[in-house]
């Protein structure tokens, strides 16, 4: 992609992937669950993920989609799953083992909270400490020899409130642990929490991503070898993969997404505005004002 392109073109066209075939402009929706397998023996890798063998593996539209996502950000690599949950459960199974110990922001999605206040302590012994991501000093003071994973939220859901991602990514690297980033809230374009030095960034794509309301799903960009780990555990064996009609829909609603996000982020202003000024409302937390 043309360095020089600005957001709205890469948009569009970014990781487009040309059809040699019958020359169609927008990527066709393949509906197959699995593809023909080589007849000339070449090497077969039933569990990988870089060739088209089977869809849960790997689907020609959830490669366009994830090389779209790549295009807009310039991250290294891309995973797209069935919905947002599927997408931070991609991140936390894969880089956490029994006795490990995590810190996650304290005000997090519900889902999330759920599965760390329950589920992984229950049943894999994950010790977690929720701290408050905007104190950036609570966060380091609540590091341990055992902590492998630190995972916030910016802008926080619900409260909007912002963290420092760039020194948390100092504070989790020093320990020799990941930063993951879950910036839902933000979109991909108003925040870039991997050039601020986070390893993992997590969207759920339901919401600004698509920006149509009528799919689920969940994507997690990073580096390659953090992502090759994801892919592998998450998504082949794990199940959590996107449909290739899910991601056709998401890839058509990324090529809007600029123009969106900039309305969204007007019309948000002037509402926190409003209600400032209103004798009525005791307090509104928006990160615009």
């Amino acid at each position: 992609m043309n360095r020089r392109m600005g957001i709205q073109t890469i948009a569009v066209h970014g990781g487009a992937r040309k059809d040699d075939v019958f020359g169609a402009i927008n990527e066709p929706i393949y509906m197959t669950s699995n593809y023909r397998i080589p007849t000339d023996g070449t090497p077969v890798d039933w569990s990988g993920t870089e060739s088209d063998i089977y869809a849960r593996n790997r689907n020609v539209n959830q490669m366009v989609l994830q090389n779209k996502l790549c295009a807009l950000t310039g991250a290294e690599d891309c995973a797209v799953f069935a919905c947002g949950v599927a997408a931070l459960v991609g991140v936390f199974v894969p880089f956490l083992n029994t006795g490990d110990h995590a810190i996650v922001s304290k005000v997090c999605y519900s889902a999330t909270s759920l599965l760390f206040r329950k589920y992984l302590p229950e049943k894999y012994n994950i010790k977690v400490t929720f701290a408050d991501s905007t104190d950036t000093e609570a966060v380091r003071a609540a590091i341990r020899p055992n902590t492998r994973l630190i995972h916030m939220e910016t802008p926080g859901n619900p409260t909007t409130e912002i963290s420092d991602i760039q020194a948390i990514a100092g504070f989790a690297h020093s320990a020799g642990a990941l930063l993951s980033v879950d910036s839902t809230f933000a979109g991909p374009i108003n925040v870039f929490p991997l050039r601020l030095g986070a390893d993992l960034e997590i969207h759920s794509m339901t919401k600004y991503i698509n920006g149509h309301g009528d799919s689920l799903g969940g994507c997690v960009r990073g580096r390659k070898e953090l992502l090759g780990k994801v892919k592998e555990i998450a998504m082949v064996n794990l199940g959590g993969v996107l449909s290739p009609f899910n991601a056709w829909l998401i890839a058509r609603g990324l090529a809007t997404l600029p123009i969106r996000m900039k309305q969204h982020s007007r019309t948000a202003l002037a509402v926190a505005k409003f209600l400032e000024n209103s004798p009525a409302v005791r307090f509104v937390s928006y990160p615009g004002l």
